[in-house]
């Protein structure tokens, strides 16, 4: 029995080979582990970083009479409540400052991170239609969230820089050490906001829960009331709460107060494992974002 090949096999062998795209092409998935962390690759999006924070910032107070003034009228209208009952009802020690004073220089630093941690938690849901369609750096997103609240806390500072300059409050060296107070704000909020984003994807439950927490948390970090008003036994609660460190901190850099050195530098610790674990665990349910979403 002969073995011959078919027409139609006799002509797909004498035909044209088949030519490679002149384009490789590259399949993208999703990594996992440590991978999603590289900052090279948050640097090769950083146009879209910059994209969805600017949109950010326009979205915010899109279709609001008073738009960007919210960000000082905020800060302004709390500081008026807590004057009112705790810094004259409740004779609040203010550490030789007046309360007012006080009471925003607190607020401001604790309004940035709590709209970071808001805003970076609701991130992924609110780009549902971008993350499943294009591929970039996840962690772009929550990210831009958190720069966008950088626009606020500039407006919101202008009104604590006034209301220093209406008490007349002296500037020292402690001032060249603010930087790095905003730089530790941002890198807290940006750790509790990516995890909280990550964990908000597949339970919805933890937007209605977050504001909640915050609110609380408010109480817990020197925002209303020194460290030092705090029984020494107790003391040791707010150390670890970076929060707490963090904004006494800023009162320390701006009315000239003593460092407590040991509170910003557990504050700082608890940033960095906090980041590395938000991160981690960011990168670890990353591939099921565009199917839950």
């Amino acid at each position: 029995m002969s073995s011959s090949a078919s027409p139609t096999t006799q002509a797909a062998l004498n035909g044209p080979v088949p030519q490679l795209p002149a384009e490789p092409l590259v399949v993208i998935e999703p990594s996992g582990g440590w991978r999603t962390l590289s900052l090279k690759d948050i640097w090769a999006y950083r146009e879209l970083l910059y994209f969805l924070t600017w949109r950010d910032v326009k979205v915010r107070y899109k279709q609001t009479a008073l738009g960007a003034a919210w960000a000082i009228l905020q800060p302004l209208f709390m500081m008026l409540i807590f004057t009112i009952f705790f810094g004259r009802l409740a004779g609040v020690a203010s550490a030789g400052v007046p309360y007012p004073l006080f009471a925003l220089a607190g607020l401001v630093p604790w309004t940035f991170f709590a709209n970071a941690v808001t805003a970076s938690s609701n991130s992924l849901v609110g780009s549902a239609n971008l993350i499943t369609k294009v591929y970039f750096p996840r962690l772009i997103v929550p990210a831009a969230a958190m720069l966008a609240g950088l626009v606020d806390f500039v407006l919101a500072f202008l009104l604590l820089a006034g209301l220093m300059v209406y008490y007349r409050v002296p500037l020292t060296l402690n001032i060249l050490f603010l930087p790095v107070l905003i730089l530790l704000t941002a890198l807290f909020g940006l750790g509790v906001g990516t995890w909280m984003s990550a964990l908000n994807v597949k339970y919805r439950d933890v937007r209605f829960a977050l504001p909640f927490l915050i609110q609380l948390w408010l109480f817990v970090s020197s925002v209303i009331l020194p460290s030092s008003s705090v029984p020494q036994k107790y003391r040791w609660i707010l150390t670890l709460n970076p929060m707490s460190g963090i904004i006494e901190g800023y009162r320390a850099a701006l009315f000239g107060l003593p460092f407590d050195w040991p509170a910003i530098g557990i504050a700082s610790l608890i940033t960095v494992v906090i980041l590395f674990y938000a991160a981690y665990s960011f990168s670890r349910v990353e591939k099921s974002f565009a199917d839950i979403i």
